[in-house]
């Protein structure tokens, strides 16, 4: 069936397991993206007001992702909100960061100005994900090097897989019990990332080395790979506060909002093994296959 619901950076990590998980549903939401290519998408772009119109159109719910070429959240989206407010959007649900507390800077500005504005709103403030070992920052050094970089020494984090993110979210965008809140989410259990190497190397059958390194160094180290100095040292610096136990939490808002319990860390591997595999064996699967 046609749904009232829009998903914003529909095409993304996370937009794009939601309009998955509407689907699922039989549920067919509006996908928002800057390059719409298929049948369902319409073309939105926060810092394009001429976009707003067409999106909002005859829309009741409306999952918020930030545009992520600015570090002003509420400045970029705050346009596109008011349009959305203007028409009868009724219901938003935002995707923010467990680091992200209400009033703070980037997301957390925005869910501020949510609890001020919105008629039904929701905050999703995941902690980090899994997908960082299999898609993102971690993914190459892990597959070419059988290594992870980090500066948060035996910190703990309560990796959450994206997709139960997405399931959080489909289940807040359809359910008509609905309660103004904010969720930190979580994997079912806080672990460092000698657990994340430890867990790797028993899937894949050889070492994973998790190098321990500064704040410093490796603020060096995402220099060298071409961040912007200021990025890097940020990126670093949230390394450093998991040093410090910031991440070190588990909660149950997984299992409350979905009925099914989070991922762990030996599930998301097992399910994930193609993205370590090394370039040689890709190679060796080309040539087996070529000579059946």
């Amino acid at each position: 069936m046609t749904s009232s619901i829009l998903v914003t950076g529909g095409t993304g990590k996370t937009g794009s397991r939601v309009v998955k998980h509407l689907r699922d549903r039989e549920i067919s939401p509006l996908v928002g993206t800057r390059n719409p290519k298929n049948d369902g998408d319409v073309r939105f772009d926060w810092s394009d007001p001429t976009t707003f119109e067409k999106a909002f159109e005859g829309i009741d719910a409306v999952y918020l992702v930030a545009p992520t070429d600015t570090v002003d959240s509420l400045g970029a989206m705050r346009p596109g909100l008011e349009a959305a407010l203007a028409v009868g959007v009724k219901r938003f649900v935002l995707l923010s960061a467990s680091s992200l507390e209400e009033g703070g800077p980037m997301m957390g500005a925005v869910h501020a100005w949510l609890r001020s504005n919105a008629p039904e709103w929701v905050v999703l403030r995941p902690t980090w994900f899994m997908q960082n070992f299999s898609e993102l920052h971690h993914r190459d050094p892990i597959r070419d090097e059988a290594s992870i970089y980090t500066a948060t020494g035996d910190g703990r984090v309560g990796f959450i897989d994206a997709e139960d993110i997405a399931a959080c979210a489909t289940a807040l965008l359809v359910t008509s019990s609905f309660k103004n809140t904010d969720h930190i989410l979580t994997g079912p259990e806080a672990i460092s990332y000698d657990v994340v190497a430890e867990t790797l190397s028993t899937q894949l059958g050889r070492q994973i080395t998790h190098h321990r390194l500064t704040v410093d160094g490796l603020a060096d180290r995402h220099q060298s790979q071409g961040l912007p100095e200021e990025y890097a040292k940020t990126l670093a610096a949230m390394d450093g506060a998991i040093a410090g136990g910031s991440e070190d939490r588990v909660t149950d808002s997984v299992l409350k909002l979905t009925g099914s319990r989070p991922t762990s860390i030996d599930q998301f591997v097992q399910q994930n093994m193609d993205a370590w595999t090394q370039r040689t064996d890709i190679k060796m699967r080309v040539a087996e296959t070529a000579n059946l």
